[in-house]
């Protein structure tokens, strides 16, 4: 939760440097200053790295950047919580795909109702939606699936020293993007400030957050609680972005709160099914 609430402000915050140096700029001021601070407060190099190790951190780093570049293009031309309903396609799929209880099934259902709710319904929303902006959330949204089988998989091979090794990787990808389009704006040193409080709530803090609580839980369980992000993420695009919450919107919000505790919960009555190593 604090995770989610974290990077809901970061990227709402974030949408307002749009102007000044482009989505590839902020996000290269998001992944390059959450390099720097993840660094120094885990200290990777302490560590006796190997050779093998570099696929699978290189595969979950390259994908987390991906992610938040696709993701970035998308909120410049369609709307903060239309566009987290979109991607959101993807970690519904991974939670389908891991689901072994029938029950799980009924917390998927109640959180797709919701999430289907915060899509425009045809006839009574004259607005039509950039094509390409879909098509970056929806391309986002399967990176944020490989994320999560990834991070899963390298959380327990490395544990919380993943995270900084992992945005390493997703810095170097992303960073020619933001140079060939930003420019010496990304030297700025007012814009360096806001960058570096960018990378902090959207970056650092909610990706450590989320190495912990991968650590934890099923993937399955891990996705449904992440469908709590398109009401924070509404939450934060009305405090930052002034944008208004409708009855529709809070009702959706509502249902995918309720799938979320619902799945949490159903998982506490069994035993709890995890990937192999």
């Amino acid at each position: 939760m604090g995770s989610l609430v974290s990077l809901s402000l970061g990227t709402s915050f974030a949408k307002s440097l749009f102007p000044l140096v482009g989505a590839a700029g902020t996000t290269t001021f998001r992944l390059v200053f959450a390099t720097a601070l993840l660094m120094l407060l885990w200290r990777p190099w302490r560590r006796s790295w190997q050779r093998s190790d570099w696929p699978a951190l290189a595969a979950y780093g390259l994908t987390l950047g991906t992610m938040n570049l696709l993701f970035y293009n998308a909120i410049k031309t369609i709307p903060f919580g239309l566009a987290i309903a979109i991607e959101f396609s993807g970690p519904l799929a991974v939670a389908i795909w891991s689901s072994r209880r029938w029950l799980d099934g009924l917390w998927v259902l109640l959180a797709i109702s919701g999430l289907a709710l915060l899509l425009p319904l045809p006839g009574l929303d004259s607005t039509a939606l950039d094509l390409v902006g879909v098509g970056f959330a929806l391309a986002a949204g399967g990176c944020w699936a490989l994320y999560i089988v990834f991070g899963q998989r390298v959380s327990k091979r490395f544990g919380a020293m993943a995270t900084p090794m992992g945005m390493l990787f997703a810095a170097a990808a992303v960073t020619p993007f933001g140079i060939a389009e930003a420019g010496t704006a990304l030297l700025d040193s007012t814009l360096l400030v806001s960058g570096l409080a960018v990378a902090l709530l959207s970056s650092a803090i909610p990706y450590s957050l989320e190495m912990y609580a991968l650590r934890h839980l099923p993937k399955q369980t891990f996705s449904i609680l992440l469908s709590l992000e398109p009401a924070t993420g509404a939450v934060a695009g009305w405090m930052v972005l002034g944008e208004q919450l409708s009855g529709l919107q809070l009702l959706a919000m509502a249902l995918v709160m309720v799938a979320s505790m619902g799945s949490a919960w159903s998982h506490t009555r069994g035993p709890v099914i995890h990937d192999a190593p």
